[in-house]
């Protein structure tokens, strides 16, 4: 399978936080999804990709360039939709328009016109003064009408309305029916990913935790449910991460053999979603009173 996006043994230290020597690499063909608490390294990991950041050490290669070496090239394949608003904000839709246009070289305007259209946006309002939901569906129609063979997005449906953000994931899905290109999703929004994405990388406190396609991620894991005494009895050190409270148990289990011996003994058995995951692997246990 040829990837798209290769990290290698990459690190980058700050005086409260190091990103710690990762490396995952992004399929062509696919959405993968970023996922990780606030403050874990993903939007660091983006600007070092996007060399916003210079990098300690490591290797970062897209379409097989190094990212430094070919930087111009692979930006000019490369769309863009981040959680900030990177606009000037004083001009409208159109002017913007004709600032960005001639960066690329493969600029399509019957393209852009047709996403303007789509997504009902105002040539003539000011940057400013659109939703949220207005400016990231605009950097979307950015990202889509130069024919980006791969798509980074950073948080682009955070505070989005669950119809707008509907909206954006069904253009994603269409975008990735050509399995030449690629998306890079980073989110902590996991419902966006439970629909749509492929793969699922997760990092947290600068270390990725797991890289691995989404439907082996949730076969290969159970919530398990019981109560206090069922926990006591068969004990927890198999589980990824417990929360008890006064009525019972709730854990996240990735052993087969753990999974069966609560299930012989009455617990309850169910499938964890991407949320479940990404929420036992980063608290761990969690005990109430």
């Amino acid at each position: 399978m040829e990837n798209i996006l290769e990290i290698k043994n990459l690190s980058k230290s700050f005086k409260d936080f190091t990103l710690k020597n990762i490396s995952f690499s992004l399929p062509k063909g696919f959405i993968t999804g970023f996922i990780g608490p606030n403050g874990s390294g993903k939007t660091t990991t983006i600007k070092l990709i996007m060399n916003l950041l210079k990098k300690d050490s490591g290797e970062i290669k897209v379409f097989g360039l190094d990212h430094i070496k070919h930087e111009k090239e692979i930006k000019n394949r490369i769309g863009f939709v981040y959680d900030e608003d990177h606009f000037y904000e004083e001009l409208t839709i159109s002017e913007m328009k004709h600032i960005i246009a001639p960066v690329y070289d493969k600029w399509d305007e019957l393209k852009f016109k047709s996403y303007i259209k789509k997504f009902n946006l105002p040539q003539s309002k000011r940057i400013k003064d659109l939703s949220r939901g207005m400016k990231v569906k605009f950097s979307l129609a950015v990202a889509l009408s130069h024919n980006a063979d791969m798509l980074i997005m950073d948080e682009p449906t955070s505070g989005l309305d669950p119809l707008v953000r509907s909206e954006i994931l069904d253009i994603l899905y269409d975008m990735i029916q050509d399995e030449n290109k690629g998306i890079f999703f980073s989110t902590h929004i996991t419902s966006d990913l439970d629909r749509i994405a492929d793969y699922i990388i997760m990092i947290d406190g600068g270390d990725i935790l797991f890289c691995t396609p989404k439907d082996e991620l949730l076969e290969n894991h159970t919530v398990v449910k019981g109560s206090l005494s069922l926990l006591n009895s068969i004990g927890n050190l198999n589980m990824i991460g417990t929360r008890k409270n006064r009525y019972g148990f709730e854990a996240l289990s990735s052993d087969k053999k753990t999974t069966s011996a609560f299930a012989r003994a009455g617990a309850v058995i169910d499938k964890p979603t991407l949320e479940d995951i990404m929420l036992y692997y980063t608290r761990k246990e969690h005990p109430h009173a």
